[in-house]
């Protein structure tokens, strides 16, 4: 198994835990455990604030929580890539993009192993050029 890479303060994760402790959010644990599920899906990914919210990128930007609306967690995958992953949790038939909500911690659990392969699947694509 390839060793994990070091993150460092550059990869943003010191401006994302800024910005976690002072969000105030009824599911602002829930958000703290999709990040991780996030973070854990792939070595080469690292964080940043993007759109006043956490985000992911590896080589591209390409998830994003909306934080917005306080009776769910909303992500927005948006680099074009996400078209081609085929998953029951991801929503829209937007040309360049999808999104996938959950509500509580139940249903995150119940989506972990296919929030990773998502994720997953996205870096594979974009380092693809896909």
């Amino acid at each position: 198994m390839a060793k994990a890479k070091q993150k460092t303060a550059s990869d943003g994760t010191k401006e994302v835990n800024d910005f976690m402790k002072k969000l105030e959010h009824p599911l602002k644990n829930e958000i703290e455990l999709v990040r991780a599920i996030i973070l854990e899906s792939d070595p080469s990914i690292l964080e940043q604030v993007k759109w006043n919210a956490p985000s992911f990128r590896n080589t591209e930007d390409f998830v994003t929580f909306n934080v917005r609306p306080v009776d769910k967690i909303h992500l927005v995958f948006h680099h074009p890539s996400i078209v081609r992953i085929k998953s029951d949790l991801l929503e829209g038939e937007y040309k360049d993009r999808r999104m996938l909500y959950l509500g509580n911690r139940a249903e995150i659990d119940a989506a972990k192993t296919e929030i990773q392969r998502i994720i997953r699947q996205s870096v594979k694509l974009i380092a693809e050029g896909n």
